[in-house]
This record gives structure tokens, C-alpha cells and sequence, in this order.
């Protein structure tokens, strides 16, 4: 066992504590629902950047390059200024969602380079300009471009030309659990000498502010002989020591109520007395008593062209003083083993790109993680010390979910443009957490399921802008998924775990049937379910005059979920034979499922079009006809997703599931013969469930990999590229959509969106999103354990190559990976037609992982640092060693 599994284990076993200290500080708290107390739900601009170094936030901390305790009661990360700037640069820049032709977009160029599981080692990079940072040139000329234009990004300002920026590394390794060393190194890239000062600061998170009751045990930091002491009630003591001879600097982590709220007569030492006295020199700000919640380092430094400055800090707990005797050698070591810890992982990745960029996805994804704090029966109620919420917020954002209180180190999607969980990013997270840390990706899957997650009726929250929104159900599925990699990594089955998961999803299981069947017909609905602006409408919102859609994605989604549980209900029953009769009522729920797509409520209509041979959503009018909406969307090939493979032997030991099921079929021959003729084993005698017979199964899969529909050299697209030339227009005269001006349409837009639907900033009409292209590979190589090498399909359609289904999933793998690797001339897709990306020896080998990929070219779209659910590429340059089942 390497060194870094021996920690994973410790921290299992609670020997000791290698994950209590994390990069679990957020990259942008402002901005977020949680710092929002305005009437109307205006969270970006309640609480602004500009605010941001003046305000003092309630729920959590953000910074640069920074890590915290797991409940984030310290803090300590990095500022800098370039002597030019206008502010201090202590947290990431970027646009609001209205700011931004496209939404939200950080304006930065920093990169994750890698991480361990324990965060016994971490190192990222930030690119610092040395020009003046160009705030206002990027708002102004993204608020001035149109949907239709693209984005104006840092490197489109010129602050890069000349190389004129400094490369900011900033590493931490630990000596022990509670040891810290943070080691900085900047290099001057530029053609001449440039000033840079660093700031590497520690401080407490505000808890102090909010309470009226008296601080006894009020946190504080004081200069000590050695460095600072940092005292905790909760934490204890601590030491922060910095190399050679830094200046001091001292204030509290608390509002400024004279910029902020014009309070002229405001007295202390608040949170931007560091942007204060550096920039304007006021060495008022700063408490000449070296005492506060804040504290900083302070560097300053002239740096000769391509030389570099490295500066070494350690936070160590107890009263001990650690020098820095030594400092070298422990991150040699922590490096060394980070190097043997993926060298084993990457035993069978043999190619030294794809090591780079396996490595990077799961260090992106390892950096992602964050301390979420929400208590929305406070946040709704107010402090004692605040000024009252507004009435207005008692019946807005969030206000049935009152039972919520997060305060747990969560998986972000994206800790800048993202920065709190969604329950079905988090799901795909979990998959390749579990490559690394099986025991986190476990605990994050429970996480999600506990009473102060979980709503009392059994839904999931969503995420924090509309924790009732409806993400697709894929939590069993990733349940079962890492219960699997689990079992193969360690040889232990966690069925205390399986079990625990299990229970509460049939809670959720049990909602969606209640809450999105509208006419118990098992035909779901279920809103946009993360598909944003797919339809030609906001599928979230009723349809005028009445009416609803029944979404064959909705139905999809339920008949995989009822699979997943029958799944996992049947490893139970091995153990526990009440489960069998769980599994039997999800094995005849399936079917029912299935039953009702073809024919909805027997009426004739079904979410099969025969005549395109695609499944559609379908809209039930106010006149009680039905109309489905002919758009060749990623909604219609979710229906693939549905499918399972039941082995023999697991009848053989579940005789009472076996027999129940075999007198269901033979009872109910008409639900039967849906489901890919179950009469016929399989290869090795196998059994198959699946929403589609080989026909539609092989109608799907020749649009799927049409180049001139959905299949793209870099995956499978989210619309068929078929609506370029044809766009569907809606007919006004339907009487379904209220129209005005223009007939809404949905048009083939490979990159990023043209519409404001769900804020503009993500688009599922055209581009590549990871997870779904990984479902999919999954879910054809569970049809070829089923239908074995015999069962060929036309691979690229119309090309004359045949191939088996589990060579297609294999291609589909390949097509998605080559995104990020380099091609026969050295160019990666993902950096689109940027030179410096591609050719600059400082930028082409760090490597970013986008929220979704041009559908044509592979050009990285979206948030740029969403290595959660696109992490899943570490996953598919993984060696298969096994057929999924």
C-alpha cells in the first residue's frame, strides 16, 4: 500500500485526521444565494465583487489558491498586487450573469496541476498580468456583445502580449495532519523587471457578527515571537510562521460600514485595511497592536526578467514552533509519493498525454471541493444584529425549503461559476471520485439522501438558486456505480452503505411518482431536468392555457431509475430475502414504464414517432389533443439509458424474485413482448431489460452515429446537427405557447447559446456534455454483455464499417478523450484557435475542463474549471477491465 492509501485508510479508520484541512475555501462567495438578503432575489447584485473586500460574508469564505479547515473556521490563501492595480487581488474576477453576453464567466486564467485525496499535496498555478488588471474594459465589452457574438476573454484584452505576467505556483504539503506548508513561487515571464507583492494571509470566517448574545471566546490572531498564534474555542491554537522577515499586517475580518453603508464615524480595523494600506498606503487601517481575525505576510519584491521568488509559510497546530528546517524535504517526499500514488492508478495508461491529462481531471475535480454552508430557516429569518429581511423573501427563493442546514465539505461543480452543489453534477462527480477516494465519493452519496439535505416529501434539492427544481434521478445509479468500484478496489462489499442510500431513495422514488406523474398513467414529466434550453420552450414552466408535456427524457430517466433500484435491490436480497419483494415491484414498475411510452393511458399516443423513428416529447393541448414536438434532441436518446442485465445465477439464489417474475410474464405476455423479447437468454444465459427491442434499439443507434445528425468527432452531439438546415418552428396557431413577434424555434448552435433561457449561459442545442455521452458508453456496453460480439452496427453511419456495440462505446470513449489530447500536430480541440493555448510552452500542457464542448470542433464552451462531472474523462482513459453491468 502506497503512502497516500495508507493515509486514505487512517482517515477511514478515524486514526487520523488527513482530511480535516483541505482547498475546501470557495473561489466566489459573492454573489451567491446565500450572501443574498435582497427583496426580489437579486443575488448578484446584492452583493458585488467590488463589495467583496469590504464586506465581511455570513455563510463562507472565498480566496486565491486557498484552503480551510473542513468546517472552514480558518482560513489561509494568497493575495497579490502587481503595483498597479486598483485593488488588492484577493479572490478570482469575472462577470455577473447579467454582465456577460453569455452569463456568468470568471475572467482568469488559473489552473489546477494536481492534488492527492488526503490533500497531502496540492499545486496550482495562477497567471498574474503585470499591466493593470482590465476590470473595466471586460465588463464593458461583454455587456455590449450580443448572444449572437463571441465572448471577450483576459487573453483578448492584450494584458498577456509580451509575456508581460508572472506565473504564480502556489503548493501546499503536509508534514502531518495539522502541519502545514504552503510554499509560493512566482516567475517574471515578462521581457523586463516587474514589482509583485505577495500577501499570503490566514483569517478566521465570521461567526462572530451575526449573534447578539456576548463573544466570549471570540477567535484572534497575535504576533508571537516566532510568527503568529491564531487561537480557535473550536480549533485550538495554531502557529503561522513566514520565511525571513515579512511586515506584519493586522485587521478584522468584519464589515466596512463606512464605504460600504456611508457610517462616517465607524471605528476599527476592517476586513480591506490590507487593500487599504498597501495600495493607498494608509497605515491607519492596519491594527498597530498586531492583533486581530486577519493577518497577513507581506512581500514585496522587484523581479529581473525570467527570474523567479519562491517564499515559504507553515500553519502548524499546537504552540510548538516549527522551523523550516526540513521544509524541502517533506515536499520532496509528499511530491514523490503524489507521484506513486498515480503512477500505480495509471498502471495501464501508457501514454504519457494521457497520464497528463487523467492526472490534471482528477486534480481539477480533487481542488473542487468546498465547505457548504446554509441554514435557510435562519437565512429566511435574519440575524439579531442585521437589519430584518425584507417580507417579500418569506414567500420567495427557497422558503419550503426552511428544513435545509448544509455545513459539509460538498463537491462543487465549479468552485467560481458554481460554487454550490447540484444533486446531479454531484452524482457524476462521485464516479471518478471514487478512482481516488471511494470512501469521500460514498459519504457525498449519503450526504445528499440525510434529513438536512433531503426534503421531508422525498425530493432531492437541486441546487441553491431553486433548491426545488428537479434534477434528473441518476443518485441510485451512481449509488450502485460506486458501490461497485468500491468493492472492486478494496475486496470489501459496503452493503451497510448500498442499503443506507437505498432506503432513502425509495423516499425519493416515491416523489416523482406522486409529484411528476399528472396523470398517473406513468408518464413523467419533470421540467427542464438540466437540459436547460433543449426544448423550444422552458419545459420547467405549464404550457399556456393549461396543458402539459410528457417528456420522453422525464420517462427515460424513471424507467433507468427504476432499474438501478431494482439492481441494487437484488445485491440486498443476496443477503436479505425481504428485498426480493423490492426488487419484484421495480422489475413490474419498469414495465409499466415501458408500457407507457408506447402507448400513453391507452389512447393510441406514444412517445415513439414511427414515422421518424425517434422518441419525442409530446405536448397535451388545452383542446385535449396531443402534438409531439419533432426536435432530435439528446431527450430522445435518453430512452438508451434504460437498461439492465439480470445474470443467472442471481435468479438461481433469489428463487422468490424468480418465480414472481416468470408468473408476471407469463400473466402479462402484453408487457412482456416490450422489453427485448426476455424470452431469449443472452450471451452466457443472461437476461436483459431495456426500454428498447433490437429494432428501435438499432433506429437510435443509426441517428446517434450519423456524422450529419448527432455523432461529431469529439462525441455525441446534444442536437441533432439535422436542425441546422431545419430548425423546428413552433405552429403559434397550436394554442400551446403564448407567441409574440417571431414563431420560437430550436436551431442546430454548436457552441455557446443564443438564448436567455435558464440565464444563457450553458446550451444543450448542439454542443458535447460529458455526462451524458458517459451514460451513453455505459449503457451500450451493457447491451453488448447482453448481446455479445455477434450483434454488429454500422459505425460511423453510412460509412460501411461495422462494428460490435461494445467496439462503438469504445470509439465514443476514444472521440470524447481526444478532446483533450494532443493531435498529430501538437494541437489540443479543447483550446480551440487560441495560439498561446496551443503553442506557448507555458499554457499548452495545463490543460482546462469546460462546462461542454463545441459540437463540431471540440472548443471548450462554458465554465471553464468544471472538472466535476467532465473529470469523467479520467474514468474513460481508465483501462477497462470488465464489461459494465
Amino acid at each position: 500500500m502506497n503512502a497516500e492509501r495508507q493515509r486514505l485508510e487512517e482517515a477511514r479508520l478515524k486514526q487520523r485526521p488527513w482530511k480535516k484541512w483541505g482547498p475546501y475555501l470557495s473561489e466566489r462567495q459573492w454573489g451567491t444565494v446565500r450572501e443574498d438578503y435582497s427583496p426580489h432575489g437579486t443575488a448578484w447584485e446584492y452583493f458585488t465583487h467590488d463589495m467583496a473586500r469590504s464586506r465581511a460574508y455570513r455563510w463562507g469564505e472565498d480566496g486565491l489558491a486557498g484552503i480551510s479547515d473542513h468546517s472552514q473556521r480558518l482560513c489561509l490563501a494568497l493575495a497579490l498586487w502587481n503595483g498597479k492595480d486598483a485593488i488588492l487581488k484577493e479572490r478570482l474576477f469575472g462577470l455577473t450573469g447579467h454582465e456577460g453576453n453569455h452569463g456568468e464567466d470568471v475572467k482568469e486564467i488559473y489552473y489546477y496541476l494536481d492534488a492527492t485525496p488526503t490533500h497531502s499535496y496540492l499545486k496550482m498555478l495562477y497567471k498574474y498580468p503585470a499591466s493593470r488588471f482590465p476590470y473595466r474594459r471586460l465588463v464593458h465589452e461583454n455587456r455590449n456583445r450580443g448572444r449572437q457574438q463571441a465572448e471577450f476573454g483576459i487573453l483578448d484584452t492584450g494584458v498577456f502580449d509580451d509575456d508581460r505576467y508572472f506565473d504564480v505556483f502556489v503548493e501546499y504539503a503536509k508534514a502531518d495532519a495539522e502541519d502545514l506548508l504552503m510554499q509560493i513561487t512566482v516567475h517574471n515571464r515578462g521581457p523586463e523587471t516587474a514589482e509583485i507583492h505577495l500577501l499570503p494571509q490566514a483569517w478566521f470566517r465570521n461567526t462572530w457578527a451575526w449573534d447578539d448574545q456576548p463573544q466570549v471566546d471570540k477567535p484572534a490572531a497575535t504576533l508571537g515571537q516566532h510568527g503568529v498564534e491564531l487561537v480557535h474555542p473550536e480549533l485550538g491554537q495554531f502557529q503561522f510562521a513566514a520565511e525571513g522577515r515579512p511586515e506584519w499586517l493586522f485587521c478584522d475580518n468584519d464589515t466596512n460600514p463606512a464605504r460600504l453603508f456611508g457610517v462616517r464615524d465607524a471605528q476599527g480595523f476592517f476586513k480591506d485595511a490590507f487593500h487599504k494600506y498597501v495600495i493607498r498606503g494608509r497605515t491607519d487601517a492596519v491594527n498597530p497592536a498586531q492583533a486581530g481575525t486577519k493577518v497577513a505576510a507581506y512581500y514585496r519584491f522587484e523581479l529581473p526578467a525570467g527570474s523567479s521568488q519562491r517564499v515559504r509559510l507553515r500553519l502548524s497546530k499546537g504552540d510548538r514552533v516549527e522551523s523550516f528546517d526540513g521544509f524541502d524535504d517533506v515536499f520532496e517526499t509528499r511530491r514523490r509519493e503524489a507521484d506513486e500514488f498515480y503512477d500505480e492508478l495509471q498502471t495501464d495508461i501508457n501514454d504519457e498525454d494521457e497520464r497528463r491529462v487523467h492526472r490534471q481531471a482528477l486534480a481539477g475535480l480533487l481542488w473542487s471541493k468546498q465547505f457548504y454552508n446554509f441554514d435557510v430557516a435562519k437565512w429566511l429569518q435574519g440575524d439579531p444584529t442585521q437589519p430584518r429581511p425584507p417580507a417579500e423573501r418569506r414567500a420567495a427563493r427557497n422558503h419550503d425549503w426552511f428544513h435545509l442546514h448544509n455545513a459539509e465539505v460538498i463537491s462543487m461543480p465549479d468552485k467560481w461559476e458554481y460554487p454550490w452543489y447540484a444533486a446531479w453534477d454531484l452524482a457524476f462527480h462521485c464516479i471518478p471520485l471514487a478512482m481516488v477516494d471511494a470512501e469521500f465519493a460514498k459519504q457525498q452519496l449519503v450526504l445528499l439522501t440525510r434529513e438536512w439535505y433531503m426534503h421531508p416529501n422525498g425530493q432531492l434539492p437541486a441546487y441553491e438558486w431553486a433548491f426545488g427544481d428537479v434534477n434528473p434521478p441518476v443518485h441510485a445509479w451512481a449509488t450502485w456505480r460506486v458501490y461497485q468500484m468500491d468493492r472492486k478496489q478494496t475486496g470489501r462489499a459496503d452493503r451497510q452503505f448500498l442499503e443506507r442510500v437505498f432506503h432513502k431513495l425509495l423516499l425519493n422514488f416515491t416523489w416523482w411518482v406522486n409529484r411528476k406523474d399528472a396523470d398517473g398513467n406513468n408518464v413523467f414529466q419533470g421540467g427542464f431536468l438540466g437540459l436547460d434550453n433543449i426544448g423550444v420552450f422552458d419545459r420547467s414552466q405549464q404550457l399556456a392555457g393549461g396543458g402539459h408535456l410528457d417528456q420522453a427524457d422525464a420517462t427515460s430517466w424513471m424507467a433507468m431509475f427504476c432499474l438501478n433500484m431494482l439492481r441494487i435491490a437484488l445485491e440486498l436480497a443476496l443477503e436479505n430475502p425481504v428485498y426480493e419483494d423490492i426488487a419484484s415491484k421495480f422489475f413490474e414498475h419498469f414495465l409499466y414504464i415501458a408500457a407507457a411510452m408506447n402507448d400513453m393511458g391507452d389512447r393510441g399516443v406514444s412517445l415513439w414517432d414511427e414515422r421518424d423513428e425517434f422518441y419525442y416529447d409530446v405536448a397535451h393541448l388545452p383542446n385535449g389533443q396531443t402534438m409531439p414536438l419533432r426536435i432530435r434532441s439528446m431527450v430522445g436518446l435518453i430512452p438508451l439509458f434504460a437498461v439492465e442485465t439480470i445474470e443467472p445465477e442471481i435468479l438461481e439464489r433469489l428463487p422468490n424474485f424468480a418465480r414472481r417474475m416468470h408468473w408476471f410474464l407469463e400473466h402479462r405476455p402484453d408487457l412482456a413482448r416490450l422489453v427485448s423479447r426476455w424470452e431469449e437468454p443472452g450471451r452466457g444465459s443472461r437476461r436483459l431489460l431495456s426500454l428498447l427491442r433490437g429494432h428501435r434499439m438499432k433506429c437510435l443507434l443509426r441517428r446517434m452515429l450519423d456524422e450529419q445528425e448527432f455523432l461529431s468527432e469529439f462525441g455525441v452531439r446534444a442536437l441533432s446537427k439535422f436542425h441546422k438546415e431545419h430548425p423546428f418552428v413552433v405552429d403559434c396557431g397550436e394554442g400551446f405557447l403564448d407567441c409574440e413577434g417571431d414563431p420560437p424555434s430550436v436551431a442546430y448552435e454548436p457552441a455557446e447559446s443564443r438564448t436567455a433561457m435558464f440565464g444563457g449561459n450553458s446550451n444543450w442545442r448542439g454542443p458535447i456534455w460529458f455526462p451524458l455521452n458517459y451514460l451513453l458508453i455505459e449503457s451500450l456496453q451493457k447491451f453488448h454483455h447482453y448481446y455479445g460480439d455477434d450483434f454488429k452496427i454500422e459505425c460511423p453511419t453510412g460509412s460501411g464499417t461495422y462494428m460490435t456495440i461494445d467496439d462503438v462505446a469504445s470509439e465514443l470513449s476514444q472521440r470524447l478523450s481526444r478532446i483533450f489530447l494532443k493531435d498529430s500536430s501538437g494541437r489540443r480541440p479543447v483550446f480551440g484557435h487560441v495560439p498561446r493555448m496551443q503553442d506557448d510552452p507555458h499554457f499548452r500542457d495545463y490543460l482546462l475542463f469546460y462546462e461542454y464542448f463545441h459540437g463540431d470542433n471540440g472548443r471548450g464552451v462554458g465554465a471553464s474549471h468544471q472538472t466535476g462531472w467532465t473529470a469523467l474523462v479520467a474514468k474513460l482513459l481508465h483501462p477497462r477491465r470488465e464489461p459494465a453491468r
